[in-house]
Parts: structure tokens; C-alpha cells; sequence
């Protein structure tokens, strides 16, 4: 930034940014968000089992709907487009946290600078009374103000305050000089930090786009169903949970986890239960509609814990446990890409917001593909 930028032109500019900062960061329609439901293909962590195939017998109604095989693959394709889904939801999770952090950062540079261009300013005027006293004052030889001098005392008194004058006149120039150069670095930390709010605000509608034709595939897939296709449809998902679930279960992988919640465990797991019956919503944190996320660190925020905002990042931030030694409160993420999250509640079983068209529900902790769990506060 030139030093010679007016204060109220460098206020101006400030305050563009500020403004600029605050319409992008402004908070925007509230959207649903998915859950992964349980995929064919992800591979289950060590020690999980994966979802075993439903095999249900075709209706024989006179209007039967399509043999079950057809309904295995339609439910097949919509685990992968909400799937899908999930995963863009937790991209614009991430890319919407950290533009809340560039637009917070860019606030603060902007009153830095114009705090620094107002010291900037004063420094000046104060180095312009030091150069003029000292013109007044240092225009003769020491020796011609002693000989002027009638009291040698004096002038010794008068050298010694010109000897501090000139030390306080060296340390405002160097003031005056690091407030230039931190003026320099707030104006290239905020074009920085501009530049990655825009591509943070671009990964955002790329996202978003994402998210909503995904889910518009899956509402026109399950809207081409019949009325029966629908339940049955619904009773396959059902069947694929449970035996799932049981197949989990029966690896014994709960026969010694004995672990009891913490104190902050239990707050988070009564948070999140408390929840049960309010619709997913993708990007929403609460406090009437959650994706599986938003619910997670919504739990834990509320015990006074703070987690990432993604399942990817808590997943890649807190610190793993087995799935054998885990407790109420802990967070199991599920998939191979770590796309989905639940708050485990104990006995084998998990709160969490499924996916768009579902509401915060209980479920089976084996029933989608465990890649670990997680442990907030540990």
C-alpha cells in the first residue's frame, strides 16, 4: 500500500471491505443435506462385517410392483445418489466454514489497517516537530553553544536533552518505518485472504449444485414408484440394516465394552437424542433441522466441547479409538471416505440424521460400513 494514501481513502477502502465481506459471508437459505445410506461397495473398517443382501420374495398382488431384484437396484441407486450427495454436503461444509474464517480475518485486517494508517499519520506529524526542533536548536557547533553559554552546567544539561531528543527522534523513525511495512503485510494478507474466500465461495455453489441435482435424481427416481414398490422399497432398507446389525453384533464386538460415558459424554448424547423427529437438512446445524454433522458437533458444542464442523474432518482431527472400547458419546464415522457421522448412545446403538426425507432417529451402530470412531474431549 503507498504511504501516501489519505486516511479517509484508506477508511473507504476499509470499509468496502467490510461490507463486501459481510454480503459474502451472509448467512443464506438454510438447505437439506444427505446421510449415506448403507453403500454396496464401501468396505468395512477391521473388525465390522459388511451389510449382507437382502433377499425378499417378489410381491404376487394383481398390481405387483417391480420384482424385488429391480427394487435392489433401484435402492442401489439411491444409496449412491444420496451417497453422492453426502459427500458434497460435507465439500460446502467445509468450504462455508472456512469462508466464516476468511471474512472474520478480513474484518480484522481492515481495522488494522485503519488503525495503522491513523498511527501512520500521528508518527509523521511527530517526526516532522522532532526535525523542526531540531533545526531550531542543532544549527551550531557544540563548541560555539559553549562558548555562547554562560554556565557550562547548562549547556552539559542542554547536550544531554539533545542526546535523548535525538535517541527518541531514531526510535520514532523506526516506529514509523515497522508501522509502513505492517500497513504492506495487512494489505497483502488481505488480498490473500479475499482470494481464498473466493474460491471458497466458488466450492460452495460448485457443492451446492452438486447436492441438489443429486437429490433431484433421487426424489424423481423414488417418485416413478408405485404406492407397494414404496413399501417395499422401505421394508428392503430395513431388512439390509437388520441384518447387518445382527452380522456386526455377532463378530462380539461389544462383548467387552464395558466403557461408561463421561460427564460431557452423557450431555451430548441427551443433546442429540432430545433432537429425535427433526427433519435432515444438509448444511443446517440446528436448532430445528441438522444434517448428520451439524448434529454430531451441535452434541458436543453443546457440552461445551468444540469439534470440526465435517464428519471428514472430526474424523481426521480427533483422536481414534477402537470400535471394541468405545462409549456413549463417542462419534462413529461411517464409509470409506468418511461422509457420514452418528453419536454412538450405547448398547449398539447410534442417533444420527440420516439423509433428505428423514428426520434424527436411532439406528443400528452396525448398520452402514464403519470406518472408525472418535473421541471428542479425550
Amino acid at each position: 500500500m503507498a504511504s501516501g494514501t489519505t486516511r479517509g481513502g484508506l477508511i473507504a477502502a476499509a470499509v468496502t471491505v467490510v461490507c463486501a465481506v459481510t454480503v459474502l459471508a451472509a448467512p443464506g437459505t438454510a438447505w437439506a443435506g444427505p446421510n449415506p445410506a448403507p453403500s454396496a461397495s464401501a468396505t468395512p473398517a477391521p473388525g465390522t462385517t459388511p451389510t449382507a443382501p437382502a433377499a425378499p420374495t417378489a410381491p404376487t398382488a394383481p398390481t405387483a410392483p417391480a420384482p424385488s431384484k429391480d427394487l435392489q437396484a433401484v435402492r442401489a441407486q439411491l444409496d449412491t445418489l444420496y451417497h453422492d450427495a453426502a459427500v458434497a454436503t460435507d465439500a460446502y461444509n467445509a468450504a462455508e466454514e472456512a469462508a466464516k474464517k476468511q471474512s472474520a480475518a478480513l474484518v480484522e485486517l481492515a481495522r488494522k489497517i485503519v488503525k495503522g494508517r491513523e498511527r501512520l499519520a500521528e508518527l509523521k506529524t511527530r517526526a516532522g516537530a522532532a526535525a523542526a526542533a531540531q533545526y531550531r536548536t542543532g544549527g551550531l557547533p557544540d563548541e560555539a553553544h559553549l562558548l555562547l553559554s554562560d554556565d557550562p552546567q547548562e549547556f552539559l544539561d542542554g547536550t544531554g536533552r539533545v542526546l535523548q531528543g535525538q535517541k527518541a527522534t531514531k526510535g520514532l523513525l523506526a516506529e514509523l518505518t515497522q508501522t509502513q511495512q505492517d500497513l504492506e503485510q495487512y494489505a497483502k494478507d488481505a488480498s490473500a485472504q479475499w482470494q481464498k474466500l473466493e474460491a471458497n465461495r466458488k466450492a460452495k455453489a460448485k457443492a451446492q449444485k452438486r447436492i441438489e441435482q443429486q437429490i433431484a435424481a433421487a426424489e424423481e427416481l423414488e417418485s416413478q414408484l408405485e404406492k407397494q414398490e414404496k413399501e417395499r422399497l422401505a421394508q428392503l432398507e430395513q431388512e439390509a440394516a437388520r441384518q447387518a446389525q445382527t452380522a456386526w453384533l455377532d463378530t462380539g464386538v461389544l462383548k467387552g465394552a464395558q466403557g461408561k460415558a463421561t460427564t460431557q459424554g452423557a450431555k451430548a448424547v441427551r443433546f442429540a437424542t432430545a433432537q429425535m423427529g427433526k427433519p435432515y437438512e444438509w448444511g443446517a446445524e440446528g436448532p430445528t433441522t441438522f444434517d448428520c454433522s451439524g448434529l454430531t458437533s451441535q452434541a458436543w458444542a453443546h457440552a461445551g466441547v468444540p469439534v470440526p464442523r465435517t464428519s471428514q474432518e472430526q474424523w481426521k482431527q480427533l483422536p481414534h479409538v477402537a470400535v471394541e472400547d468405545m462409549r456413549p458419546g463417542d462419534l462413529i464415522i461411517y464409509f470409506k471416505d468418511a461422509s457420514h457421522v452418528a453419536l454412538y448412545v450405547g448398547d449398539g446403538t447410534i442417533v444420527h440424521a440420516p439423509r433428505p426425507g428423514r428426520t434424527v432417529t436411532l439406528a443400528g451402530a452396525g448398520s452402514m460400513p464403519i470406518l472408525g470412531v472418535v473421541r471428542p474431549g479425550a
